[in-house]
C-alpha cells in the first residue's frame, strides 16, 4: 500500500534529474554562445565594432523576448513543447548568424542576431518556470546551474577557440543548447500532474497602490503584458530608493557592456589571443561567487544599498587595473598580472551589487507587485548592457584606453546614482 503514495515523488525527483541536466546544458551552451560570437565576429570581420554590435543586437532582443515568452508559457497548454520550440529557434538563429557572418551585408547578421536573441530567454526563465518540484533545496540547485554555467560557458569558448576555431566555438554551444531539447520535452506538461507551478497564481490584483496617478489592476499573470511593464515602472519610479537603485544598476550594466567589448582586445594585446580574453568573464564570475560567500557568512546585515555603491566602486578599480594593463608597451607579466587582478576585483564588486539589488527590491515591493518589478528592473538592465557592449566595441577600435577609463567612469557615477545623489 506503501508503494502508490511513492511513485509522485519518485517521478518529480526523476523529473528533477531530467531538469537540471537539461538546464546545465543549456545553460553552459548559452553562456558560451556570447563570447563564443563576438570572437567569431571578430576573427570573421575582423572589427571589434562590428562583433560587439552583434552581441548587443541578440541581448537587446532577450530584454524584449523574456516577457513574452514568460506570457506564452502560462497559457500554453503543452508548455514542455513550446519550451523545447523556443530552444530549437535559439540554436537555428545562433547557426544563422554564423554561417551568414562576412557572407552576406553585416545589416541581415545583425537582424538574425535580432531574432536569435528573442527566444533566448527559455535558457533562464523559461527552464526556471518548468521546475517540477518548487523545494528550496530544488530552487538552490537550480540557482547553481546558472553558476556553474557562467563558469563553464566562457572558459570552454576559449577553449575550443584556441584549440580549433571561434566558428567551431560557436557550433559547440549550438549543440550543447540542442542537446537539452530532449531535456524539456521530458519535463511535465501542463495538467500532467507531475508538476507544481513554480510560483502559485494569486487571486488578489495587481494595483499599484500608492502609485500617483496609477489606476492599473489586473490579477497577478493576467492581463496584457503592457498592463505588467507599466504597473512595475510605476511603482519603481514612486519609490525613491527602488528608483535610485535601478537606476544605478543600469548605468553600471551599461559599464559592464563598455568592458566586455573590450575583453577580445584586452586577450590580444596583454593574453597573446583574442580568444584567451574570454577567460576573463570566467574568472570574474568565479570572484563573484566566492565574494557573494563571503558576505553572505561575514555581512549577511549589511545595508544593501551600502554594499552596491561598494560593488560599483569595486568594478571602477577592476576597470581602472584594466587600463594599467592595458596601456603596456609589451604582453609581459605585469601586464598579465595586472589584467588578472582586474577580472578578479570586477566580480569581486558585480556579485554583493546584485545580491544587494535583490535585496532592495525584496523590502520595498510588496508581493503583489514583485514580478513586475523584477521584470522592469531586468529589461532595463539588459538594454543597459546592450548599449554599452554596442559603443564599447566602437571606442575600443578607437582607443582601448579611452574605453577603460569609460567603464570605470560608469561605475562611479553607478555609485553615486544607487546612493541617490544624481
Amino acid at each position: 500500500m506503501s508503494y502508490p503514495r511513492n511513485v509522485l515523488p519518485v517521478k518529480k525527483r526523476y523529473a528533477l534529474s531530467w531538469y537540471l541536466t537539461g538546464a546545465l546544458t543549456a545553460r553552459t551552451g548559452d553562456e558560451m554562445s556570447g563570447p563564443a560570437l563576438l570572437l567569431a565576429a571578430y576573427a570573421l570581420t575582423g572589427s571589434a565594432a562590428r562583433a560587439s554590435v552583434l552581441l548587443a543586437a541578440a541581448t537587446v532582443a532577450a530584454a524584449v523576448g523574456g516577457p513574452v515568452l514568460g506570457v506564452l508559457l502560462d497559457r500554453a497548454e503543452r508548455p514542455d513543447r513550446l519550451l523545447a520550440a523556443a530552444l530549437a529557434l535559439h540554436a537555428l538563429g545562433l547557426a544563422a548568424v554564423l554561417l551568414t557572418l562576412d557572407r552576406l551585408p553585416f545589416p541581415l547578421t545583425l537582424l538574425l542576431a535580432v531574432l536569435s536573441g528573442l527566444p533566448g530567454p527559455a535558457l533562464s526563465a523559461g527552464w526556471t518556470a518548468r521546475m517540477p518540484l518548487t523545494t528550496s533545496r530544488a530552487a538552490a540547485l537550480d540557482a547553481m546551474t546558472f553558476d556553474a554555467a557562467s563558469l563553464a560557458g566562457p572558459s570552454l569558448a576559449a577553449l575550443v577557440t584556441r584549440l580549433s576555431s571561434a566558428q567551431a566555438a560557436v557550433v559547440t554551444a549550438v549543440t550543447l543548447i540542442c542537446t537539452a531539447i530532449p531535456a524539456a520535452l521530458r519535463l511535465p506538461g501542463r495538467g500532467a500532474g507531475g508538476s507544481e507551478p513554480a510560483a502559485p497564481r494569486r487571486p488578489e490584483s495587481a494595483t499599484a497602490s500608492g502609485v500617483s496617478g496609477s489606476a492599473v489592476s489586473a490579477p497577478v499573470g493576467e492581463g496584457p503584458l503592457r498592463v505588467r511593464v507599466l504597473a512595475g515602472a510605476r511603482y519603481v519610479l514612486a519609490r525613491p530608493a527602488l528608483a535610485a537603485v535601478t537606476a544605478g544598476s543600469v548605468v553600471s550594466s551599461v559599464g559592464q557592456g563598455v568592458l566586455t567589448a573590450c575583453v577580445p582586445l584586452l586577450g590580444e594585446r596583454v593574453l597573446g589571443g583574442a580568444a584567451d580574453g574570454a577567460l576573463l568573464p570566467a574568472l570574474a564570475a568565479g570572484s563573484a561567487l566566492v565574494a557573494n560567500a563571503v558576505h553572505a557568512r561575514r555581512a549577511p546585515g549589511a545595508d544593501p544599498v551600502r554594499v552596491m555603491c561598494a560593488g560599483a566602486l569595486s568594478q571602477a578599480a577592476g576597470a581602472a587595473l584594466a587600463v594599467a594593463a592595458g596601456a603596456a608597451d609589451t604582453a609581459d607579466t605585469a601586464a598579465v598580472t595586472l589584467v588578472l587582478a582586474s577580472a578578479l576585483v570586477i566580480g569581486a564588486g558585480e556579485g554583493p551589487q546584485l545580491a544587494g539589488l535583490f535585496a532592495v527590491r525584496h523590502r520595498e515591493t510588496p508581493e503583489r507587485l514583485r514580478g513586475q518589478v523584477f521584470t522592469t528592473g531586468a529589461s532595463a538592465k539588459i538594454t543597459g548592457f546592450a548599449l554599452g557592449a554596442a559603443g564599447g566595441g566602437a571606442l575600443g577600435t578607437w582607443s582601448l584606453t579611452g574605453a577603460l577609463l569609460t567603464a570605470a567612469t560608469l561605475q562611479l557615477a553607478a555609485a553615486r546614482v544607487t546612493a541617490g545623489r544624481a
